[in-house]
């Protein structure tokens, strides 16, 4: 797959960003799948799932000495729309795009996605990184490379299911054991809120009405902001 970036035009002092995707690229070679750049902005790099290390390695290799988060995404659409929000409201009109799985930048090719966050503090310049997950649902752990990295895969574990090759404890951090299921996939489905909404939609106290208002001002009124 060959590697695209921004069709923006780059500003002036975008050198900083722009060599860093050119140090990533003759690290990685074709394993450097796509990028956005937004000039004196910000930079996303999407890495074959098999370069998830070596881009860490490469990336530290070049300053980024910083290690922010590393987590994953459900690019999938949520199945249960707005009915889990409000049962009483009627069901939407389908959206003929409600299946359509966006990546967002730097695109994609699966439902999961790998996100990373790195910075170089001395030149103060960060990148997120990113990788599609294999249908395996298997990823390589970044500890060797970023000891922090330790309790973000646990998290991401327990959240998505995503197992991390040679991650020495994958125990949950937050849910019991046993717990079934994975909280954050988007196809997870969040039964206490089909069985009862949300308190804040259907327990709004009215507004107070105002005095010598018309009936269609207390009305107004009543409806929440």
């Amino acid at each position: 797959m060959s590697d695209t970036s921004t069709d923006t035009p780059a500003l002036p002092g975008d050198a900083l960003r722009e060599g860093i995707v050119e140090e990533l690229r003759a690290s990685l070679g074709e394993q450097l799948l796509d990028t956005h750049l937004m000039p004196q902005r910000d930079l996303w790099v999407r890495v074959a799932p098999e370069a998830w290390v070596a881009a860490a390695d490469a990336l530290k290799s070049h300053g980024f000495d910083y290690f922010c988060f590393l987590s994953a995404i459900d690019w999938m659409p949520s199945p249960y729309g707005k009915g889990e929000d409000d049962p009483s409201e009627p069901p939407a009109e389908p959206d003929p795009d409600a299946g359509a799985i966006k990546q967002g930048y730097a695109g994609g090719e699966s439902r999961f996605q790998m996100l990373a966050r790195l910075t170089d503090t001395r030149r103060h310049v960060g990148v997120t990184l990113k990788a599609d997950v294999p249908e395996t649902m298997v990823m390589p752990t970044w500890i060797r490379v970023f000891a922090g990295a330790n309790w973000h895969e646990r998290e991401t574990h327990e959240m998505f299911g995503i197992v991390f090759d040679g991650h020495p404890d994958l125990r949950n951090l937050y849910l019991p054991g046993e717990f079934e299921g994975y909280p954050l996939r988007k196809d997870f489905p969040l039964l206490s809120r089909m069985v009862k909404p949300w308190p804040g939609i259907v327990d709004v106290e009215p507004m107070p009405a105002v005095e010598g208002a018309e009936p269609e001002a207390e009305a107004e009124a009543e409806v929440p902001s």
